[in-house]
């Protein structure tokens, strides 16, 4: 599409060049990661040691021809995969739809006239027309500027736009980093709130100042989830001792008894008890799970580790603008000359008389449908006000009728309006700097003084402060300059970028959980202490990005636990605090949304990015994304990280409990002479119960009291703690006596070996059962949670009344080697499962907080 011609001066490329430059620099887009294939996630999720220790698990058993054993734990290995895949797929599929924004066209000049055409179009070389509302789609110098203004928070973190002047002179031939007021260049991915100008372009797609943040991603290493080691490593622990274990349990059989296959089959039985094949599950599917979960709060959890590990944070890093901010500016107050104020954003408020004419000098010095959210939020006040009269010169027929734009020696804005009646005089509103409007105004030195007392005063209160003045212009041309102007001051205004609502209590939430909330901005320490009070951030030290840059690493570690607020920071020195803060032991969470904000969100133990509000690079580098950008979402998050936490311990616990009496059971009989009580098919029946407790019910069980008043747990803390060891070991050895007591009792009572192994079995189940009453809590006592858990008692439901069957009803029990329970063996069944009851809870309530904790 083609538009008027311009002149020759600024004729642009040609077509046939332009489209040679696309054909050798590639298009201006930046690499994305791409949509993994079906097959390419599956070769991920199965690239995770502990799922493919439990696929390795069923194909030595289909080997060694337990086709039950080997059946079940390809089941759940499928599940297990399908699970992870769909969360994968669906994580893949959220972020795409994120990016999936209409490509934004760009217009060029080519061939001495504007033509659109798509942003990835753009060549070095373009003459690039940007204009108000629109997004900077390259990197290049400005060559001519009609009062251009540029917001580029997105990749400098400061809310206030910048203005941006020609350049004059030669054309230097690299760009300076992105920053900074009157530099005559803008950045790909900036927006244009006010003005128009003319852009040669010089660098697009992944040579772009946001492109080469997105590239720097690939140097920083991830943070390895602490779960994910402690428990790989537990897994391989176990898994070699169990099958050593078995191998002298067959050597013991075979010596002993004189049956090698019969020991064989009993290693086998053996190593089935012993490996935890659980726990592989039990890790995956909680995080998956946890991620289903956490969807439904409307926050995207593109790898589930990542949940757990926010539950474990310590420190919270978060950016001002657009995450504890809501990224647009509002009227906050207004100053008179003679000092008075007035807060037209306060409920109830009626707007004083006096503060009109100020009101509406800053009104009409906006345009009607402004882009630049300074100007909106003077629409915005007269828009709350509306008795007050604040546009009724618009109302009654003024027009606009010329702009005197910003310049780099005079940061003021003047607009100039008339009634179309020849006996009215024109009136003239400008707005700008403080001393840019003192200076207009010709103030003597003492009114300037008093306007900077009020001005810093505002200033250190958080406040972006203008000055608004008026004039009259009765001549008949306008003079050249705003200058020429006898300007009236009328006034200060004051303006901030609101806290969001949510912040002060998910900022609360979260020093109540121990967890000390940082804020890092490009703002002035002022601004960004005011905000941080705002926002409920605990008070402590701020730290500019000069200091720091004073500072070594080794210095920065010992400063900075006690800071609280880091201002007028660079965008690479966000990785340098985050780093600080791990080389200082802290957990680290990190949440931005800006391309600077990349690197640190990928070097953080956790990185959040804003789903709506945030860059692409950000969302990719993330492991969460808020999709709705609720800061009140990450409490919810670590509430469920520190349940998920919880219940893993729980269900850690339970598993290494409960293998004890199962071998137990096991290897006992090799060396009494028993009867073998377990061999491979009775495990796996153990398993219908075992292995859904452990991936599904304790996953459901509800969270604990007081989860989010509790301190985070030490950084180095391992899964199985010490005394948490001990309680699974306790209970372990207490079941297994009991069991034994049982065989023994069973042994005296001269049942035949059918009916020996059905009460040992029983006997076994209802331990079973026991551990994860138990175990569902980590507290003395009755559980104290909210809510029930569903999934447990529908398992149950399911379970009980096929082991009924199975102990009870003669045609089933003989399957198994079972003969049909007597009224005598249920009775001692009975009792060992109350004996249990009683010994557990007497353990639970010597353990105590140490368990808890």
């Amino acid at each position: 599409m083609t538009e008027n011609p311009i002149s020759a001066e600024h004729g642009g490329l040609s077509q046939g060049e332009a489209e040679a430059r696309l054909a050798a620099g590639g298009p201006n887009e930046l690499a994305g990661g791409g949509r993994q294939s079906l097959i390419g996630i599956v070769r991920e999720v199965l690239r995770e040691p502990m799922l493919l220790f439990l696929v390795a698990a069923g194909a030595i058993y289909f080997v060694l021809g337990d086709l039950h054993e080997a059946l079940i734990l390809t089941v759940f290995a499928g599940l297990t995969v399908g699970i992870a895949v769909t969360q994968e797929v669906r994580s893949d599929r959220a972020i795409a739809a994120l990016g999936e924004l209409a490509s934004p066209l760009a217009t060029v000049i080519r061939d001495g006239q504007r033509r659109a055409l798509p942003a990835r179009e753009v060549v070095c070389g373009d003459l690039l027309v940007v204009s108000e509302g629109g997004r900077v789609v390259a990197d290049g110098w400005v060559v001519s500027a009609d009062g251009l203004q540029v917001d580029e928070a997105i990749l400098t973190g400061e809310s206030v736009p910048v203005v941006k002047p020609a350049l004059g002179g030669a054309m230097p031939p690299a760009l300076p980093a992105p920053g900074g007021e009157t530099m005559p260049c803008v950045f790909s991915g900036t927006l244009v709130v006010r003005g128009t100008g003319l852009v040669a372009v010089m660098a697009t797609g992944p040579r772009t100042a946001m492109g080469a943040l997105g590239r720097s991603l690939a140097t920083i290493g991830r943070e390895e989830p602490r779960l994910a080691v402690q428990s790989r490593a537990m897994v391989r622990w176990f898994a070699g001792g169990g099958l050593a274990v078995s191998a002298l349990a067959v050597v013991l059989y075979g010596l002993l008894r004189g049956g090698w296959v019969d020991g064989l089959l009993s290693g086998i039985a053996l190593a089935m008890s012993l490996m935890p094949e659980e726990l592989p599950v039990v890790l995956t599917l909680f995080m998956t799970m946890g991620a289903l979960r956490l969807s439904r709060a409307r926050v995207l959890a593109r790898r589930g580790t990542a949940i757990e590990t926010l539950g474990a944070a310590t420190v919270l890093c978060t950016d001002k603008t657009g995450t504890l901010t809501e990224n647009r500016m509002a009227i906050e107050e207004l100053r008179l000359p003679d000092g008075g104020a007035f807060r037209p954003g306060e409920d109830g408020a009626a707007f004083p008389e006096a503060f009109v004419d100020l009101a509406r000098a800053g009104i009409l010095a906006c345009p009607l449908e402004p882009f630049d959210p300074m100007e909106q939020a003077f629409h915005a006040m007269a828009r709350a006000h509306p008795s007050a009269g604040l546009t009724d010169r618009q109302e009654a027929g003024w027009a606009l009728h010329r702009h005197y734009a910003l310049a780099p020696d005079l940061l003021a804005m003047s607009h100039v309006w008339t009634s179309g009646r020849a006996e009215d005089a024109r009136l003239v509103a400008a707005k700008g700097a403080p001393e840019a409007i003192a200076g207009l105004c010709g103030l003597a030195p003492g009114e300037v003084q008093a306007m900077e007392r009020v001005a810093a005063d505002m200033a250190a209160r958080g406040l972006r402060v203008l000055g608004v003045a008026m004039a009259e212009w009765a001549g008949a041309d306008l003079p050249p300059s705003q200058r020429h102007f006898a300007f009236r001051c009328a006034g200060l205004v004051g303006l901030a970028d609101p806290v969001r609502a949510a912040v002060p209590g998910a900022v609360r939430d979260l020093q109540a959980a121990g967890i000390r909330v940082v804020m890092i901005t490009g703002d002035y320490p002022a601004t960004a202490r005011a905000i941080a009070g705002e926002a409920g951030i605990a008070a402590g030290a701020t730290l500019t990005g000069e200091d720091m840059a004073a500072l070594d690493d080794t210095a920065l570690a010992r400063r900075i636990p006690g800071v609280a607020v880091f201002a007028r920071v660079l965008p690479e020195q966000k990785l340098r605090i985050v780093e600080a803060l791990k080389a200082a032991g802290e957990v680290v969470a990190m949440i931005g949304d800006g391309v600077n904000d990349a690197p640190s969100l990928v070097a953080a133990h956790i990185g959040v990015a804003m789903g709506q509000r945030g860059t692409d690079v950000a969302r990719e580098a993330s492991a969460l994304v808020l999709l709705d950008d609720d800061f009140g979402a990450i409490p919810r998050a670590v509430r469920l990280g520190r349940r998920i936490y919880d219940n893993i311990r729980k269900a850690a616990g339970f598993i290494f409990a409960v293998h004890l009496p199962i071998a137990g059971l096991a290897i006992v009989p090799l060396l009494t002479g028993w009867p073998l009580i377990v061999g491979p098919v009775h495990i796996a029946l153990l398993e219908m119960v075992i292995d859904p407790v452990c991936s599904l019910a304790f996953e459901a069980e509800p969270e604990e009291a007081g989860i989010m008043r509790r301190p985070p747990r030490a950084p180095d803390s391992p899964l199985i703690s010490r005394v948490l060891a001990i309680w699974a070991g306790v209970q372990g050895v207490v079941a297994l006596a009991l069991l034994l007591g049982l065989a023994v009792w069973a042994r005296g009572a001269g049942l035949d070996e059918g009916a020996f192994r059905a009460t040992c079995f029983a006997g076994l189940i209802v331990a079973v059962l026991m551990l994860v009453w138990a175990n569902r809590s980590l507290r003395a006592g009755l559980p104290r949670r909210k809510g029930a858990n569903l999934v447990l008692g529908a398992i149950l439901g399911a379970a009980v009344p096929f082991f009924v069957l199975l102990f009870l009803f003669e045609p089933v029990a003989s399957l198994f080697g079972f003969a049909v329970l007597a009224r005598g063996g249920i009775v001692a069944i009975g009792v060992m499962g109350l004996a249990l009851v009683a010994a557990l809870h007497g353990v639970k309530r010597l353990l105590g907080r140490a368990l808890a904790g």
